[in-house]
């Protein structure tokens, strides 16, 4: 799951990097959706553009916490989402480690783009889905490993 994600990822920035130019979007859906090309330094919604090194250090440490989680699963819905957290976050983290302006401080490339929301990437559709699929799990009471708490007997 992780890698197929990841891949997918990793593809749609290349097709964007080489096909788009920042600043000349490109409507797919008029009014709905369109592809901008955008180099983020920050998190989202562009926060933290100062603190870009901070960010894949953080990074870094999800991943690794993903990983460690990940050997204690028990329960497909949680491995599909730690999947996709994984992948989004080794992403972004691709981007801050091999792109411009240079390693630990290079820029997301972000190329999706609706009305009223801050331009984004597969990556965060990922990450955003995962939280998701957390949400739930942690609602429903059941833990990483399949067990069911006293909270997730809800009939």
């Amino acid at each position: 799951m992780a890698v197929t994600a990841y891949a997918v990822d990793l593809v749609t920035k290349v097709l964007a990097a080489r096909h788009l130019t920042e600043g000349d979007p490109v409507d797919v859906i008029d009014g709905l959706l369109r592809l901008d090309l955008v180099r983020n330094p920050g998190a989202a919604f562009s926060t933290g553009t100062s603190y870009t090194l901070v960010l894949s250090v953080i990074a870094l440490v999800a991943a690794g916490v993903v990983i460690r989680f990940g050997r204690r699963l028990g329960d497909r819905t949680w491995a599909v989402a730690l999947g996709l957290l994984l992948a989004g976050v080794c992403g972004n983290l691709t981007d801050r480690i091999f792109r411009e302006p240079g390693v630990m401080r290079g820029h997301v490339v972000d190329f999706l783009a609706l009305p009223h929301w801050p331009v984004f990437n597969v990556a965060d559709m990922l990450i955003d889905a995962a939280v998701v699929l957390i949400i739930i799990q942690t609602w429903r009471g059941i833990g990483i490993t399949g067990a069911r708490s006293a909270r997730g007997d809800r009939s």
